[in-house]
């Protein structure tokens, strides 16, 4: 991590990945890459981006997704091997477990998320609740994790690439880029997520918008959503005017 990014110290408290199987399962799809003949180099690649991404915004991560990138580089060194010392060696591909595990795991997935739309008794019964507070509206992440990462790797890819003239402002921390954001929404719907670093000439300011919007979700100021899978991603405040 460079030394204007390690003066960005701020802990967010998220529910992260559901595991490495969730994080590569979902690189494959991402990459439209054939689950049957996995390029583990380019896959490897991807995978520790993310988790670099994470771990820059001080998203923890569980010591699994560490093993899962020595099991990735294992099986790289093991695809790198001579043709002749890959006959020599016995057993089947070694890509071969990781994408039995990678099919089990999707198929248990999809079962998941076909029981949880079904009806179940009395989760799809409402009672009408005494009036809440305007304070207590439903807030937050409505927004699966690793989207919300992908949209934020898009958002560096897009940072000016030459720094040999690039001239440091003053230093805006969290809280108060948090208070920027409240006046900025003050009288504002819905704006896309990516709008909201489009001002941004530096990985670092970059990283502290993302850091306050993702406080600011947790605290219910902001709610962050996306329609549909793979769709736009939108930051709205959480209690309008």
């Amino acid at each position: 991590m460079s030394d204007n990014l390690a003066e960005v110290n701020y802990k967010i408290e998220l529910d992260a990945f559901e595991g490495p199987l969730d994080l590569l399962l979902y690189l494959v799809k991402k990459e439209d890459i054939d689950i049957y003949d996995i390029p583990i180099s380019h896959l490897l690649g991807e995978y520790l981006k993310y988790i670099e991404l994470a771990e820059e915004l001080n998203i923890d991560l569980a010591g699994e997704f560490i093993e899962m990138a020595s099991e990735l580089a294992y099986i790289k060194s093991k695809m790198l091997l001579p043709e002749s010392q890959m006959e020599e060696e016995e057993g089947p591909d070694p890509r071969a477990d990781l994408v039995a595990r990678l099919i089990e795991y999707q198929k248990f997935k999809g079962a998941a998320q076909a029981l949880m739309a079904r009806p179940l008794l009395g989760r799809d019964v409402f009672n009408r609740p005494a009036s809440l507070p305007e304070a207590e509206v439903d807030a937050g992440l409505d927004v699966d994790l690793l989207a919300l990462l992908a949209a934020f790797e898009g958002v560096l890819k897009r940072l000016p690439q030459d720094k040999a003239h690039e001239v440091y402002r003053e230093r805006v921390g969290v809280s108060e880029r948090i208070i920027e954001l409240v006046e900025f929404f003050r009288d504002k719907g819905e704006v896309r997520f990516i709008d909201l670093f489009r001002e941004h000439r530096t990985r670092q300011e970059v990283v502290v918008t993302l850091l306050a919007i993702l406080e600011m979700a947790r605290q219910k100021l902001l709610r962050v959503t996306q329609g549909k899978v793979y769709g736009e991603i939108v930051v709205h405040p959480a209690i309008t005017a």
